[in-house]
């Protein structure tokens, strides 16, 4: 499929995961990429891995002027936005007491700033394209989840963000969706470690029997999702957790 001939699309986290699976998916159906990560080697992986043209920036998107040269330099490159993937995040696991305000500033930084600082940067390029904004948020923006209350926390905003977006561009042609994803094998999660003294009966009911989903499992939704497929979708939280929320 060439879904996205023609189309250029900034992807945040792209050097690994499920960013770097986002846009080697939308470079395979031919679009055109700038990859944006702070990890400049992972970004050099997608590049060599990609099937059709992927551009890279190293950019650290807790910078609302990285945000912004970054999409200037797209829009300078491609021509055109048509599609905004705020996929970058970073997760750890603590007790409340632990968490240190460097370390809360740190996660706030990429997985909140990050993605309102990309949005307001992209948003006056995507409305003259009918362009997409795709937010990865997580099944933990929707769900308490013990020892992640900075984590949760920064999911709930994304959520938000894109809903209130949604609303506020309700009469343009611009979408805006998201994308909830329970647990996903990266190497984020592979690195993931709980503290020594959790209560595993707290733990245990965010643990699902039909595991961890690949990252082109959620790529092949946000092409959709990105996609003229997907055009009455908008203000959306498309779960993608093997069901764990749902009950």
């Amino acid at each position: 499929m060439n879904r996205f001939e023609g189309r250029a699309a900034v992807i945040t986290g792209a050097g690994s995961g499920i960013g770097q699976a986002v846009a080697l998916r939308l470079a395979s159906e031919g679009a055109k990429v700038l990859g944006l990560d702070v990890n400049l080697e992972g970004l050099e992986r997608t590049a060599s891995l990609a099937e059709g043209g992927i551009q890279i920036r190293e950019c650290d998107v807790s910078s609302a002027a990285a945000c912004k040269a970054a999409v200037e330099a797209a829009v300078s490159s491609f021509g055109t936005l048509d599609i905004l993937g705020n996929i970058a995040g970073i997760a750890r696991a603590e007790h409340l007491g632990d968490v240190t305000e460097a370390a809360y500033r740190q996660m706030m930084g990429v997985n909140v700033d990050g993605y309102f600082f990309m949005a307001q940067a992209a948003i006056p390029h995507l409305l003259h394209e009918r362009g997409v904004v795709v937010n990865i948020a997580s099944n933990a923006g929707l769900i308490g989840q013990a020892y992640t209350v900075v984590y949760c926390m920064s999911k709930g905003a994304v959520v938000q963000l894109t809903k209130a977006l949604a609303m506020e561009y309700l009469k343009t042609p611009m979408r805006v969706v998201g994308i909830a994803p329970g647990m996903v094998e990266t190497g984020l999660t592979r690195g993931y470690q709980m503290p020594s003294d959790v209560d595993w009966d707290l733990v245990g009911r965010y643990i699902n029997p039909r595991g961890g989903a690949k990252p082109e499992v959620v790529a092949s939704l946000f092409a959709f999702l990105a996609s003229d497929e997907a055009s009455n979708i908008h203000g959306a939280i498309v779960s993608n957790d093997h069901g764990m929320t749902a009950g």
